[in-house]
């Protein structure tokens, strides 16, 4: 790691009181190292990965991290805080503070070294030399493994890439002369988070270190950044229980099937691997069985630690599986609106009827380029469909339910049941191979189930079903609720534009808002004028809760903390750039006041857009695309209206409870910043 950390990245007095502070004063060091370009860009990505899921850890440990365009060297930087800092753990504040910053596209080999560091600050040791420490040299020393001890268990942890082979061979270890007479209790473990460089790994080293404490076989796969290494099919076979402490989809589930299943959030492997082995050991006591492809629910509960449970009610599961596909679905919406909406706006809306590029294309005529965008952006559009199909079918049965999710969809667009059509295709997709999953078969016959017999019996079922039984009924469907789009006015378009509003300014980001935005992304599949106002409704609404944050802390700074003016900042590019999100440190501070302001804000701002008849081809871009909007200027007062009711609710509601968060802040024994309490 001599690469990664040198003591001119190391704070051994780190004076910041608060984790944006932390994070800003060890980026500097990493931008007079010239490891980072952009400062605010940086703590921008830092940022926007703390809103995903705090990056505290029990122990007194905080590990902020992201993937960044704007790092060009993977760069460790390492702070000692005396009073502590606030990272969102359940024990407390954090005095040992790394800041993890990895380029866009960094190299296994340096992950690895990375997700080395964080299987180390589960050693107790290791976090007791680094408080102990008081030579910058020495700590830089110290992290880089140059001082780590030399026993075979600590060896085996360092590499990445042999996390299996270490587990086994560590549990086997801990067993002693013991294992050779009874055959321990088997665990098979799969450990994942979003960014994937440290709570993946740490949640493995957790597990594996509970599962030698309690004389169990922990045998874990992570899969993060540093590679993805399979478990031995053997070793999966031979497992008495399974646990996936997980914040992103498990890949190939369906290796699990048949297996008493633990089903968490990534910082519950971290903070209570003992209490998972022992719910392990308790579902196969009790022969608790669960077939992996059924239990797609989110990972992780509404509790902080990630403890999900194992049979979520079935509207969660079924709102899992819709996210899925829409998750998939975006990226296509995007990339192939924002090329049709650019298409229109060098050559007209004409352009869409072009005769084909492949044919006829000039290169010194910008309809050419513009014909050329348009038809580039309508085949990605082409796609939405089956791969919304494809995906939900994904979420809900693995890979076998690939191909009839994507037959299915394809046929929702052959009888014109569009976006109502894939969604349906995409259950069903998923049901059907969840069925024949079911079925008993065979030994010699399971190797050709999942890329033959299910994929052929599942497309040929969702087939029949597309075609002769439910196409039709939902292409009806589909045509009336376009023709009621289109028939929208007066009140009946403002009560929907009330309601979109109200729906992506709720939870900014959550359930609400990804059902709000994806009803309208639908729309743009066979884009009508009431798809259109739609659409337009949505954005304008999603960029109400930010903006108004950014502008109340703007006018009125004493009402707000420094964290929070730091962060409105922030929130004026976040808010003209449609990301909902940067709203959610407010709201998760002051939610009483701020949510219920937030949502006014974006029910004013999506009547007003209804109203005054704004349309939208762009699924995303903010302010970015009003030169593609239809009546840009009514469309920027209503979003304008919208956040002056945010913003004037917000002040009213936080000024009425009396206390300056300045004051309040400053009232802790140890001198250290304190927040006011919603």
């Amino acid at each position: 790691m001599s690469e990664l950390i040198t003591a001119e990245l190391v704070d051994l007095d780190l004076s910041a009181t608060t984790k944006d502070a932390a994070a800003r004063s060890l980026a500097e060091r990493m931008v007079a190292a010239h490891r980072v370009t952009d400062l605010d860009g940086f703590l921008a990505d830092v940022a926007a990965r703390e809103a995903q899921m705090p990056t505290g850890l029990d122990g007194g440990i905080g590990i902020p991290h992201c993937r960044s365009e704007h790092v060009n060297a993977p760069t460790l930087a390492f702070g000692r805080s005396g009073a502590g800092i606030d990272f969102g753990a359940a024990d407390g504040p954090a005095d040992l503070i790394f800041l993890i910053a990895a380029p866009a596209g960094a190299d296994d080999d340096h992950l690895t070294i990375l997700s080395g560091l964080a299987r180390r600050l589960m050693d107790p040791e290791f976090t007791a030399a680094l408080r102990a420490g008081t030579d910058p040299r020495a700590v830089a020393a110290l992290i880089r493994g140059e001082e780590a001890p030399e026993e075979p268990e600590q060896e085996r942890a360092e590499a990445g890439s042999q996390e299996q082979e270490r587990a086994e061979t560590s549990t086997e270890a801990a067993g002693g002369t013991e294992a050779a007479e009874s055959v321990p209790f088997r665990i098979v473990a799969v450990t994942s988070c979003p960014t994937g460089i440290a709570h993946t790994y740490m949640a493995a080293e957790s597990l594996a270190a509970a599962g030698r404490a309690e004389g169990v076989e922990v045998t874990v796969e992570t899969q993060g950044s540093a590679g993805f290494k399979k478990l031995d099919p053997a070793v999966v076979a031979a497992a008495d229980a399974v646990i996936w402490a997980h914040d992103v989809e498990v890949r190939e589930k369906a290796r699990f099937r048949g297996k008493p299943l633990v089903d968490v959030g990534v910082k519950a492997g971290i903070n209570r691997p003992a209490e998972l082995i022992a719910e392990a050991r308790r579902k196969a006591e009790r022969g608790e069985i669960t077939t992996a492809p059924d239990t797609d629910e989110a990972p992780g509960s509404k509790d902080g630690d990630g403890s999900g449970t194992d049979h979520a009610h079935f509207g969660v599961r079924l709102r899992t599986y819709l996210m899925s596909g829409v998750s998939y679905m975006v990226p296509f919406v995007a990339a192939g609106g924002l090329l049709i909406a650019l298409s229109f706006a060098i050559g007209g809306y004409e352009i869409a009827s072009a005769k084909s590029v492949a044919d006829h294309f000039v290169w010194g005529e910008a309809d050419s380029w513009a014909a050329l965008l348009n038809q580039i952006g309508s085949a990605a559009f082409g796609f939405l469909v089956p791969v919304l199909a494809g995906y939900i079918a994904y979420g809900m049965a693995d890979r076998p339910a690939l191909v009839p999710g994507f037959v299915g969809g394809a046929i929702a667009l052959t009888v014109n049941a569009g976006f109502l059509g894939g969604l349906v295709a995409g259950l069903l997709a998923g049901a059907v191979v969840m069925a024949v999953q079911r079925v008993p078969v065979h030994a010699t016959l399971r190797g050709i189930m999942p890329v033959l017999v299910i994929p052929l019996i599942a497309s040929a079922t969702v087939g029949f079903l597309m075609f002769i039984v439910v196409g039709k009924p939902i292409a009806s469907l589909q045509n009336a609720l376009t023709d009621w789009l289109n028939g929208l006015s007066g009140s009946n378009a403002v009560i929907l534009g009330v309601v979109l509003g109200l729906m992506m300014c709720f939870d900014m980001g959550g359930p609400l808002n990804k059902v709000a935005y994806a009803f309208a992304v639908g729309g743009l599949a066979d884009p009508t004028p009431g798809s259109l106002k739609v659409m337009a409704a949505v954005m304008a609404a999603g960029m109400v809760p930010p903006l108004a944050m950014a502008l109340a802390t703007t006018l009125r700074k004493k009402l707000f903390t420094k964290t929070e003016r730091e962060n409105g900042r922030a929130a004026w590019v976040l808010g003209a750039s449609f990301i909902t999100e940067g709203a959610i440190p407010f709201a998760a501070a002051d939610p009483l006041r701020v949510i219920p302001s937030v949502m006014a804000g974006g029910a004013v701002t999506g009547a007003l857009s209804m109203a005054f008849g704004a349309t939208l081809r762009a699924p995303h871009g903010g302010v970015f695309v009003v030169p593609l909007i239809g009546e840009p200027f009514l469309y920027l007062l209503a979003i304008a209206a919208g956040t002056l009711v945010a913003t004037a609710l917000v002040v009213l509601l936080k000024g009425a409870r009396g206390t300056a968060p300045e004051a309040a802040e400053d009232a802790g024994a140890d001198g250290s910043r304190v927040p006011v309490a919603a």
